[in-house]
């Protein structure tokens, strides 16, 4: 059984940074599609960063040029560094993953993810 294991979260100021980590168990081989997914307050999940097999990345628009996501295969783990932290980054961050060849863009489709993490609390104050 696949498990994803969120760890990272936290409470900083804002322009502070984090690094969230995704430690993937029960599967050796990496997944074709990992991404991070957030759920703001009273808001619904939005999709954050995405990474493909080959390395292929996306970001939401709003994170662009202060997040990164990467990974590293021999770990099994995926990352999310995020830096110059707003407080409308508030929200529960998830690590997903699937094995399945899904979507035709460069992106990991939301709905294609297979499993997910319980999340982890990022909370910036201003």
């Amino acid at each position: 059984q696949v498990q994803l294991v969120e760890s990272g979260g936290g409470s900083v100021q804002a322009g502070g940074s984090l690094r969230l980590s995704c430690s993937i168990y029960g599967y050796t081989a990496s997944p074709y599609c990992m991404g991070w997914f957030r759920q703001p307050p009273g808001k619904e999940r939005e999709g954050v960063a995405t990474i493909r097999s080959f390395d292929t990345t996306t970001y939401a628009d709003s994170v662009k040029s202060r997040f990164t996501i990467s990974k590293d295969n021999a770990k099994n783990t995926l990352y999310l560094q995020m830096n110059s932290l707003k407080p409308e980054d508030t929200a529960m961050y998830y690590c997903a993953a699937t094995y399945r060849v899904v979507g035709s863009g460069p992106g990991c489709p939301y709905d294609g993810m297979d499993y997910w993490g319980k999340g982890t609390l990022v909370t910036i104050s201003s």
